[in-house]
């Protein structure tokens, strides 16, 4: 790993798209769970479930573009040319690599997105929309260290669940955090918000559990089981840094079920409601962290190839 001008450009790109997509599966979670209770205009839940909507928009905007960026610059990485150089390449890399066949995937994946971000609701729409993102896990996770194991192959099946658990876990986070949540504060929509909580506390449970086994799977499969691969390489110390934010977020998540949730059913009080709220605004910052080494991480060579 050479930490140039052009690997910061892909970790920057790759962080974006980690953000986008998770921003995009916490919208689409959110966009569900408020759908019947913001249809009406005069519905407290209303701004809630509008910014859910534009939230999607938004992120899958953001991740189409990200992905682009992505592939001027892995292009530019494979060819050795200057990024500016690099368009020239980017046919051949979609067309004789597997990386260039793994991101199409995850492209074709993110335009289906963002024409179902802005199509009307429906069954069809609603179904064809979950099957994206689920397309979109598939083809990111065949851009990283998992696909060296092949296409077909549990390690990049597991990443898979990886990507998507993780997404769901920090996208509920951030979009909840950084822009649903907070459109739930008055008194009138209170009900809403404890509903939602309990919907939030309830996939990032079950989240949490695929994150940290599937996680397990990962790090022993890039470190070779060997400690020595993790504390002494670069990729280890990543690792390191990604499992402490992790730690942190489940502290803060944890904080949020076994103390603020309970407090917030019991009292379903306005200061009940901001304390839960901001929990999770400061946990999604760190969630930002968390997805931001997760891209250093999958442009690291990985611990065990360093160890031989």
């Amino acid at each position: 790993m050479k930490a140039d001008w052009l690997w910061i450009g892909q970790v920057a790109m790759a962080a974006i798209v980690n953000i986008a997509y998770a921003f995009a599966l916490g919208s689409a979670f959110y966009g569900a769970w408020l759908d019947k209770d913001g249809r009406t205009a005069v519905a407290p839940a209303r701004l809630a479930w509008l910014r859910a909507q534009r939230s999607l928009r938004a992120s899958a905007f953001v991740l189409v573009a990200a992905l682009v960026m992505w592939m001027l610059y892995e292009s530019a990485s494979v060819s050795g040319e200057p990024l500016p150089s690099a368009f020239g390449v980017v046919g051949t890399v979609l067309s004789q690599t597997h990386v260039g066949h793994a991101w199409s995937v995850a492209f074709a994946g993110a335009l289906v997105l963002l024409g179902c971000a802005f199509a009307a609701s429906s069954v069809a729409r609603d179904g064809v929309l979950w099957l994206a993102l689920i397309a979109i896990a598939a083809g990111r996770a065949g851009l990283g260290h998992a696909a060296d194991a092949g296409f077909a192959s549990a390690a990049l099946g597991l990443h898979t669940l990886h990507l998507l658990s993780a997404s769901a876990w920090s996208g509920i986070v951030m979009a909840g955090g950084l822009a649903v949540l907070p459109a739930l504060g008055a008194s009138t929509s209170r009900g809403v918000l404890i509903r939602t909580a309990g919907q939030i506390s309830n996939v990032a449970f079950f989240a949490v559990g695929f994150v940290i086994a599937t996680g397990v799977f990962n790090a022993l499969r890039g470190s070779g089981g060997s400690i020595d691969a993790i504390v002494g390489s670069t990729w280890g110390r990543v690792l390191m840094l990604k499992a402490v934010l992790v730690l942190l977020a489940l502290g803060m998540g944890g904080f949020n079920r076994l103390v603020a949730m309970p407090e917030l059913r019991r009292a379903a009080s306005t200061a009940a409601a901001r304390r839960f709220v901001n929990v999770i605004h400061l946990e999604a910052i760190v969630m930002i962290g968390v997805l931001v080494a997760a891209a250093a991480l999958a442009r690291s060579v990985p611990g065990y190839v360093l160890q031989g």
